[in-house]
């Protein structure tokens, strides 16, 4: 049983935020932090320093600015950097800091290269997949870097680490000894973990997904590979068996303490393992997807948050990373025309108003789910129908209210892709959105 109290996920920030100045600060007597996207570690040592993962390009100057005002001269005595992962947001200021320190030494692990190949490969795909969710976001921080006179940005170039490992490396750099440990994890399968036994830190990057202490996000509405809930679960395990005293995350402020960091670390892996397990007992009993998707919730031992991934989202993962996409119930599923091929069809035959309405009858009864099927159906014969675009939206803000409220914390991805439909519905040409919910 895992007697923790009050879960840490409820205590700590969810979303994401790119750097800005002032945003750092120190842990201990050698360890400066900048928090960004992902938050940028540097480790002192009187033989040079080593710096953990370098923020995306266009935030290499403020993590730069940051780190000095916190150790002077501090980021132009770098022997290493270390990637704690391979996404865009860890590796992207590397040229930056090449500059400023010629010679010095990227390490990654060795699956780190199939993971770069990857990323540029669907680089174009991923970047306007995300877009609905970062867009506004980025809008305000560069508004904030021109006011401080930041406009000129360092170009997000390929990176490519100059040592690969397998398995694990000791990083000696004078006095200072790190353990850099491979543990594939809940976002690529290049990470790993930076060990530092003296002091009994763990810096983990984004090992368990982007925020700490809620479940991983095993598979991304943005488009990303599906990630193996059984391979998350050994991460947690890796880093329990380390028995950090602090865990220094990719994002947001430390874990202190080693029955917290056991305690939570300990959450996160039992939620993975119930939840794998409950998915593989109901595909062998028969049972559906959507069934098992509304029926599996984690016990109150291992209470995690949902502001990243969710439960039901995860159960989908792991059914389809273990059945692929056919689920044998449609002939339908093994062609390539879409079920919205017949909206028109059902328009014609049904009506409509008439579907108009057992739309506004599913909303009244709170329904939403199924009203907006029927809402796609009415949208893709027209789109500019203003009291069908009016009830989706009307809909999508209800979804959005609970949403945000979600578990206590929300859920970062799908209050974004709420948000973003809302606006976008808005915004088609009509003559009224006034509510016809009643």
């Amino acid at each position: 049983m895992n007697d923790r109290g009050e879960p840490l996920y409820k205590s700590r920030p969810v979303a994401p935020s790119a750097a800005r100045f002032g945003r750092c600060w120190r842990y201990g007597k050698r360890i400066l932090a900048s928090e960004g996207c992902s938050n940028v570690y540097l480790i002192e040592s009187g033989e040079g320093n080593v710096l953990v993962n370098t923020g995306m390009a266009f935030e290499a100057p403020v993590h730069e600015q940051n780190l000095e005002s916190l150790s002077a001269g501090s980021t132009r005595k770098l022997r290493y950097i270390v990637y704690t992962q391979g996404h865009v947001d860890h590796v992207g200021g590397t040229g930056y800091f090449r500059d400023l320190n010629p010679g010095l030494e990227v390490i990654a692990t060795e699956a780190n290269r199939e993971h770069q190949d990857y990323d540029e490969r669907l680089a174009a795909f991923r970047s306007a997949r995300s877009a609905f969710r970062f867009t506004d976001d980025f809008i305000e921080v560069f508004a904030d870097y021109a006011a401080a006179g930041y406009t000129d940005y360092p170009p997000q170039l390929k990176t490519v680490a100059d040592r690969h490992f397998n398995d694990s490396f000791l990083l000696q750099v004078g006095d200072l000894a790190l353990e850099l440990v491979a543990q594939p994890g809940a976002e690529t399968n290049d990470s790993l973990v930076v060990w530092w036994p003296d002091e009994r830190i763990c810096l983990t990057g984004n090992l368990f997904g982007c925020p700490f202490g809620h479940f991983p996000n095993l598979v991304t509405i943005r488009g990303d590979r599906y990630r193996d809930a059984l391979v998350c679960a050994e991460a947690a395990q890796t880093v329990l068996d380390l028995q950090p005293e602090t865990i220094l995350y990719g994002h947001h402020g430390p874990v202190e303490g080693a029955d917290v960091c056991r305690a939570e670390v300990m959450a996160i892996r039992d939620a993975l393992l119930y939840v794998h397990d409950q998915v593989v007992k109901g595909m062998n009993s028969g049972l559906s997807l959507e069934t098992l998707q509304q029926q599996i919730e984690l016990p109150a031992a291992c209470e995690v948050g949902e502001g990243y991934g969710k439960v039901s989202w995860s159960v989908r993962a792991i059914w389809e990373h273990y059945a692929g996409w056919f689920k044998h119930r449609s002939t339908t599923e093994l062609y390539a025309v879409p079920r919205s091929a017949v909206h028109d069809d059902l328009v014609e035959l049904a009506g409509a108003r008439a579907l108009l309405q057992r739309a506004r009858d599913k909303a009244a009864a709170g329904e939403f789910e199924q009203c907006l099927h029927l809402l796609d159906i009415l949208l893709d014969a027209d789109a500019e129908n203003a009291e069908t675009v009016a009830l989706a939206v009307d809909v999508h803000q209800r979804l959005l209210a609970d949403a945000k409220t979600f578990r206590s914390t929300g859920n970062f991805w799908l209050v974004g892709w709420l948000q973003h439909r809302v606006k976008a519905l808005e915004s088609a040409p009509s003559d009224s959105l006034t509510s016809v919910i009643k």
